[in-house]
């Protein structure tokens, strides 16, 4: 018997991982704008279904306003004969008019003519509609206005009747494009139930009871909170899985400190370690290259991104991808160039403005310190710490004078803290500062002469000069693997 596979043809999907793509498009980017294409489109059908719901709604109750004069008018059209036709007309306007309470047209939805005035009331809408009838019968000047504003009047309902039917046909064909597919949000938890069998207690010993101890395919779960079982298991091993897939290999550590235009040795990388052409490792170097741009590393952040681009094409190129990248990219004048420098160059870019827009709300967050990128002062080589020296009041030095007059021009706080000699309070200061004005006070205390760096001293003979020699000498040997690591 044939298989009927017709019920999965209205079946939605925004992510389909089957689909094939150039082998210059990154299959992740053409799915993902795919994806939004078809939810913006879904968006665009719900909101053109509430909109249509909804004129049809302030429609119905113009239609019944306008029904009720018209038979208002009918009703009294034997009265024109013995009374003034615009008094008879009058009081079947004012008897058709309803109540205040009715007068105002329903809310509407959230989203629905947002950039459009909330639509008038029914008694201005009649009254406009009534305004449009004289003028019409102002033009053509018949025997019988009476007749004519009845006709007129008619005339309109039937075109407000009109719009109501094609505003129901395109409803129709909206709501029946939306059920015929078969989207996530269509689907919904029918019968969601489960029973537990309570054992008795037993009677026959407690042997009898262990024979009968329910083994549990989830050991975790909890009888009395079984959403606090599930949820926190399920968190754990979330937290580890994204934890384990956005870090970066060490390898490919080693492979982000390769200069992006040594094609020649990135090729030699890849080739001893082709392990790093995954996904995974692509991710590690683009979080990489967010954590270098949040501080301020702008190059080995571009570089990153580079390598880390450098290995989806290679891997997006298929099985001889590695090779065939290599020979396009470095082939003078070829198109893969362009497209895949440009992708870097947008690919950054996003990276850069994101770590900035972070950066900004971590400076807005208070002027604690904690959490907000900082300018500190800190010696770079071992061995060396940085003296404070405050210029003489009265010099005859020229660079001592000037030196003395950005020294005054500083915070009493920063004065303070110089005159201490200490460098954890100008840190100190320095801290509670915004970065760009902490940034021009270094500047500043450069320019006069009041940091120098001078080779410290170290008292092996203590306890603690032994351990601060230990740390300088860890950390000449880590400097010295970092230089060189093979």
């Amino acid at each position: 018997m044939p298989v009927d596979y017709s019920k999965w043809d209205a079946l939605e999907l925004s992510d389909d991982s089957d689909i094939e793509v150039h082998p210059n498009v990154d299959k992740r980017s053409f799915i993902r704008a795919k994806q939004n294409q078809i939810h913006m489109e879904r968006q665009q059908r719900k909101l053109q279904i509430e909109t249509l719901k909804y004129e049809r709604q302030v429609n119905d109750g113009l239609i019944k306003r306008i029904s009720n004069l018209l038979n208002a008018l009918k009703a009294h059209a034997a009265d024109v004969e013995t009374r003034n036709p615009a008094e008879v007309a009058f009081q079947a306007v004012m008897e058709s008019a309803g109540s205040p309470e009715e007068d105002k047209p329903p809310a509407r939805p959230e989203g629905v003519h947002a950039q459009v005035e909330m639509p008038p009331s029914y008694t201005k809408m009649m009254a406009h509609l009534l305004d449009l009838v004289n003028k019409e019968l102002d033009n053509k000047k018949p025997e019988n206005r009476y007749n004519a504003m009845v006709e007129e009047i008619g005339v309109h309902l039937k075109k407000a009747q009109d719009l109501q039917q094609d505003l129901l046909k395109k409803l129709t064909e909206l709501e029946k494009e939306e059920s015929r597919k078969i989207t996530s949000e269509s689907i919904h938890t029918g019968f969601n139930t489960s029973h537990i069998t309570k054992s008795t207690p037993s009677t026959s010993g407690s042997k009898k009871a262990d024979d009968t101890k329910v083994e549990l395919l989830n050991p975790n779960f909890s009888m009395s909170k079984p959403d606090e079982s599930k949820a926190s298991t399920t968190e754990q091993d979330e937290d580890d899985d994204d934890d384990k897939e956005m870090e970066a290999s060490p390898d490919a550590i080693k492979f982000a400190q390769i200069k992006p235009t040594d094609y020649r040795e990135s090729h030699a990388f890849i080739g001893s370690h082709p392990h790093i052409l995954s996904e995974k490792e692509t991710d590690g170097l683009l979080v990489m290259a967010f954590d270098a741009q949040l501080q301020g590393k702008d190059d080995f952040a571009r570089q990153c991104v580079h390598q880390a681009l450098l290995l989806q094409y290679c891997r997006a190129l298929g099985k001889d991808g590695v090779a065939l990248f290599f020979k396009r990219i470095t082939t003078k004048g070829h198109q893969a160039q362009d497209v895949f420098y440009k992708d870097v160059q947008d690919t950054y870019y996003r990276i850069k403005n994101r770590a900035a827009e972070i950066n900004a709300q971590r400076q807005a967050e208070g002027e604690s310190g904690e959490g907000v990128e900082q300018i500190q002062l800190h010696a770079v080589e071992p061995g060396t710490e940085i003296k404070i020296k405050i210029p003489p009041e009265k010099s005859e030095d020229e660079a001592e004078k000037r030196g003395r007059e950005i020294f005054e021009g500083f915070s009493p706080d920063m004065r303070k803290a110089l005159e201490s000699g200490s460098l954890d309070k100008v840190n100190e200061v320095l801290g509670r500062m915004k970065v760009e004005d902490a940034e021009e006070v270094v500047g500043l205390l450069s320019e006069a002469g009041i940091l120098s760096v001078e080779e410290q001293i170290i008292d092996a003979t203590t306890e603690e000069g032994q351990k601060h020699l230990k740390e300088m000498e860890e950390q000449a040997a880590l400097e010295s693997y970092a230089d060189d690591p093979e």
